[in-house]
């Protein structure tokens, strides 16, 4: 009985994808996506990608196309935040971003290797075609440690004077300026900034802020020890036994620093908003469940994600790309 299988010039020959494409009678890189399963080829061209191949014997060698290419097709995503017991790594920041970077590389055919800075010397992210960076750090010190990789960056944040990387962040500035007008909107005249201004976003946010109030309030910045719900507590608490200190308004840089200063001001029996008004930043699932319903500056971390990650793709290629920032949305609450 004859063989199905494809004759070539040398029995010994291995089948390659242009092969399998001449039998399938698609394209090259559609037999390549079907067999990454990739949702660019539809369901029905990848069952019958798929079954030829099976039917002729080949395997995807993904190590030999890797050294053909000169490419490992992966990117890291370094996330530069710590995890502590009030902020976990399980929180919307960074896991929207992450979504949307996943969502995006998958779909191109690269695989995530996800890691902390203090990782960056293993062969997986070494031997990666790009780097992502989830958060610039104090003063940009996690962008200065990658910068020392010799590999294309991105990078979640705000921008720097004189920098020369790729950053996608949000409009942090706008953000604040949003939080400004509310309160100018209520008459509220004595505010609190709570947030560590050596961030470059949560700078960004405070500057929008403190601009458009002018002369209309004063402001008095207060930069907690951490970005949790125990440091915005006890950030407001110390200041509330400080003599001759009142305040009608509180920005904070997160929401879970929010929430923290409401618990603060509920324990000292100020009510929100009669007496003080919060508003938060990043509005996560939570703030519209917390009592009260938290007024929150919304970033679209997801859109965020998917951004950073088609900047990335474009670096690899060596396309030009630019920095971008996202618009922002002041989520209106009862707080």
């Amino acid at each position: 009985m004859p063989s199905n299988k494809i004759s070539t010039r040398n029995s010994e020959a291995a089948l390659t994808m242009e092969d399998l494409a001449k039998l399938a009678g698609v394209s090259k890189i559609t037999v390549s996506r079907a067999l990454r399963d990739s949702p660019l080829v539809t369901l029905e061209t990848r069952e019958k990608v798929r079954q030829i191949a099976s039917e002729q014997g080949y395997r995807l060698n993904i190590s030999a196309r890797n050294l053909r290419m000169r490419r490992s097709y992966s990117v890291a995503v370094v996330v530069e935040m710590t995890p502590v017991r009030g902020r976990p790594m399980s929180d919307p920041y960074p896991l929207e971003l992450l979504g949307g970077i996943t969502q995006e590389l998958t779909t191109a055919g690269y695989s995530v290797v996800l890691t902390s800075k203090q990782l960056l010397d293993t062969a997986p992210v070494q031997g990666a075609d790009g780097m992502i960076l989830l958060g610039q750090g104090s003063h940009g010190e996690a962008v200065k440690t990658l910068q020392q990789i010799a590999m294309p960056l991105v990078v979640w944040g705000a921008p720097m004077p004189e920098s020369d990387y790729i950053v996608v962040g949000s409009d942090n500035r706008k953000g604040g300026v949003s939080a400004a007008e509310r309160f100018i909107a209520q008459g509220r005249h004595k505010l609190v900034f709570l947030g560590d201004v050596d961030h470059a976003e949560v700078q960004e946010r405070c500057a929008g802020f403190v601009e458009t109030m002018g002369e209309q309030a004063t402001v008095q910045i207060i930069r907690p020890s951490a970005f949790t719900f125990e440091a915005g507590f006890d950030s407001i608490c110390a200041l509330l036994k400080k003599k001759n200190v009142s305040f009608d308004g509180v920005f904070a840089a997160s929401d879970l620093l929010a929430m923290g200063a409401i618990r603060a001001l509920a324990e000292k029996n100020l009510r929100v908003p009669e007496n003080v008004s919060v508003i938060g930043y990043d509005d996560t699932p939570g703030a519209a469940s917390f009592v009260p319903p938290l007024t929150s500056v919304h970033q679209y971390l997801r859109d965020g994600g998917v951004l950073l990650a088609k900047k990335m793709l474009a670096l690899i290629e060596g396309q030009p790309v630019q920095s971008e920032m996202l618009p922002t949305m002041l989520m209106v609450r009862q707080t």
